[in-house]
């Protein structure tokens, strides 16, 4: 599933494209994917609006429209789900055969294509209530991150993926900023010291931060690569690209782990002896 940097990527690669633009008319091909919202209700709002951000929470697209004649705008929520992809494609272009919605916008057609339809474009704005604070962002702290692992008995890597502590972090760059931290997926949120925590804080922050730079230096080829990526194993392709095949770690076997009612890979890497 696409995490924050993917998301970040691809909000910065479309707002310059769609920015400005009306949205002439609305084809909805499949209603599902507008979870929360009735269509009627969603090609009426849409209709006749104009384009006036796009920005991102959590792993969520949040774009800005403006009705015509309006003073006040709203925002419509986009998620990619697992095989979601967003894109502008030029206007009478044959459409994919999983395109769910399709808003003309004159010269090009904005496309919201989803294989297997877990993503989704709505009005319906109640999935980022709860989300905790951004992890790039000032009101992510040690104090705030080390108090909310000290009340949780989950291990740190499903504690990651709680959106409600911090939003946008997924499988993938868990495991990656707990392996250069040097800390067991399978360890107890409660048992790390603030030191450990602190070093978690600032290799999640990193690597983060260093996936979008790549993003954006590698462009539309990173995009494309990023969203096309198998989840579980995609940690390491990252590791790969950024630092040569010769830098990978050397990965014991894969075990699964059942925490929280879900099932999910984890990579049990052979630590360096200076994080053991």
């Amino acid at each position: 599933m696409p995490e924050l940097p993917e998301v970040e990527i691809l909000v910065r690669h479309l707002r310059p494209l769609i920015q400005g633009k009306t949205v002439r008319e609305v084809n909805v091909r499949r209603a599902k994917s507008l979870r929360g919202t009735k269509e009627n209700t969603f090609k009426k709002a849409l209709t006749g609006a104009r384009f006036t951000g796009l920005t991102r929470r959590g792993k969520y697209l949040l774009f800005e429209l403006r009705p015509k004649g309006a003073r006040d705008s709203f925002q419509m929520l986009g998620h990619l789900g697992m095989t979601g992809r967003m894109y502008l494609q030029p206007k009478g272009a044959d459409l994919a055969k999983h395109a769910a919605v399709v808003l003309a916008l004159g010269r090009h057609d904005f496309v919201f294509e989803d294989t297997r339809y877990f993503g989704r474009l709505t009005l319906d704005l109640s999935s980022i209530d709860a989300l905790g604070p951004e992890p790039l962002s000032e009101n992510f702290t040690v104090d705030y991150f080390h108090g909310q692992l000290k009340r949780s008995a989950q291990p740190i890597k499903v504690k990651l993926l709680d959106q409600t502590l911090v939003a946008g972090i997924g499988n993938i760059y868990a495991g990656e900023a707990l392996f250069h931290s040097g800390i067991s997926p399978r360890r107890q949120s409660r048992r790390l010291a603030r030191a450990q925590t602190a070093l978690l804080l600032e290799n999640v922050q990193r690597i983060l931060s260093d996936a979008i730079a790549l993003g954006r230096k590698e462009g539309r080829a990173f995009l494309l690569w990023q969203l096309s990526r198998l989840d579980g194993g995609g940690g390491r392709a990252f590791c790969r690209l950024r630092e040569g095949r010769s830098a990978l770690p050397r990965l014991r076997d894969s075990d699964q782990a059942h925490r929280s009612g879900r099932s999910q890979r984890v990579f049990l890497p052979e630590m360096p002896a200076r994080l053991r």
